[in-house]
């Protein structure tokens, strides 16, 4: 049994994350403004408390992170960097304060999504964003210490979410929360580096 944290564990996808992993693991909740555990993911002190108190752990899944969606002409730079400060930064900086917490042979697993592949209107924020998400994966995985492995789960729109964001994305098949969950089991509980696991798509 893994000791495993989950933060954004509150959320739609955290939460199915959250019951696969609870069926062989101890798993920590985490959330930004419910639960027992609450982090600032933008505010690497916030994260550092977070560690401190939960001491050395097995796993970190990341399923956080607010983008913009907007027209792209009328897009202001701070409406840009909603994106890069919360999903992209948020989850950057629970790797660079969270490692020294990680035991040998964790991991870490982040969170991007399919507009990395697929960009669609109004989302040029979240393309960035998730293809960073990705870069950063891919670099991270070289260089991470003591055996600690990083992936990267992308899924497509979620049926459940698909009320919010269906307008934007039309003709694009969504999978429930609890199968793209299956990805995060892989990455916690396999071998892989450095992956990005695409689901639904």
């Amino acid at each position: 049994m893994k000791k495993i944290v989950v933060i954004g564990a509150t959320g739609t996808l955290g939460q199915a994350v959250s019951k696969e992993l609870k069926a062989r693991h101890e798993v920590i909740e985490v959330g930004a403004t419910r639960g027992p555990h609450r982090v600032d993911s933008t505010d690497p002190a916030s994260i550092e408390r977070l560690f401190r108190e939960i001491g050395k752990v097995d796993g970190v899944v990341t399923t956080t992170g607010k983008l913009h969606f907007g027209p792209l002409p009328e897009m202001t730079i701070e409406q840009f960097w909603v994106g890069l400060r919360d999903k992209l930064m948020g989850q950057i900086n629970v790797v660079l304060a969270a490692q020294s917490y990680l035991n040998d042979g964790g991991s870490f697993t982040l969170t991007s999504g399919i507009v990395a592949d697929e960009p669609i209107r109004e989302g040029a924020n979240a393309t960035t964003v998730n293809l960073a998400l990705e870069g950063f994966v891919r670099g991270a995985a070289i260089e991470l210490p003591r055996g600690i492995r990083i992936n990267l789960v992308s899924p497509t729109v979620l049926t459940e979410s698909i009320e919010a964001y269906g307008p934007y994305f039309r003709g694009f098949e969504p999978v429930t929360a609890q199968r793209a969950a299956l990805a995060y089991l892989r990455s916690v509980e396999g071998a892989q580096t450095g992956r990005v696991y695409r689901v639904g798509y």
